[in-house]
């Protein structure tokens, strides 16, 4: 098994920044040959790596610090007036917990939701290949959480992993005609309340950059802890 001493690290090479225009960028990687037990994972989120696919990987730009690890403590989160709203918009849906796993259903609301949400990022276009590496293959205590309305439509997947401290969201697609229900904001707040549930301490919402305005909604989460310098420091 692997542990923190013996893991292998490779640096790319500089790249375009994906979050910030006419920045460059390099991301350091986890061998993608080591075994990675449960507990390795979770010390290396709290290191501020983050997981797509069968990778293991973190922002490493010496000369800019704008991604920012975040995570929101379980038991000192307060939900807003409006998340409360949010929360009572869908309490009528149900929820079930699932392996990752590849069914026409799931693929045609990721490719929905990618075509009118992301047609202008680097998911786009979507397709069955990019579904299974992202969200199913490399899975690591990786749960489906599927969201049905009262007539049994499929209206939401978050995809997460289940650490020893926390749950890490890798990825949450949605009915976009569902606008009225802040879907997205609605599968934090579960996941928060899940992992609540679980005994888990925290949240991994990734990476926060000021600077890129599809980021703002994490910061809207309160308290939240942010990655500085080696150290989890939080703001209310």
């Amino acid at each position: 098994m692997t542990n923190l001493k013996t893991l292998h690290f490779y640096a790319t090479p500089e790249h375009d920044c994906s979050y910030l225009k006419d920045r460059q960028a390099k991301t350091l990687f986890v061998d993608p040959h080591a075994v990675i037990t449960k507990d390795t994972y979770s010390q290396l989120s709290d290191l501020g790596f983050r997981r797509s696919g069968g990778h293991i990987y973190r922002p490493h730009c010496k000369e800019c610090q704008a991604c920012i690890s975040v995570r929101i403590p379980t038991d000192m989160f307060a939900a807003s007036k409006s998340q409360k709203r949010v929360l009572a918009k869908n309490k009528d849906l149900t929820f079930r917990a699932l392996d990752p796993q590849f069914t026409q259903e799931y693929y045609d609301l990721y490719a929905r939701y990618i075509n009118l949400r992301h047609k202008d990022g680097d998911m786009y276009p979507p397709s069955i290949d990019q579904f299974t590496s992202f969200l199913v293959d490399g899975a690591q205590e990786t749960i489906f959480f599927e969201f049905r309305d009262s007539d049994n439509k499929l209206l939401a997947i978050a995809v997460c992993d289940e650490l020893e401290q926390g749950l890490s969201p890798i990825y949450t697609f949605y009915d976009p005609d569902e606008e009225k229900r802040s879907l997205g904001t609605f599968c934090i707040l579960w996941q928060i309340a899940e992992a609540k549930r679980r005994r888990l301490q925290y949240v991994y919402l990734g990476y926060w950059v000021r600077e890129c305005r599809k980021m703002n909604y994490k910061i809207m989460f309160r308290p939240i802890e942010l990655l500085l310098d080696g150290h989890w420091v939080s703001i209310t």
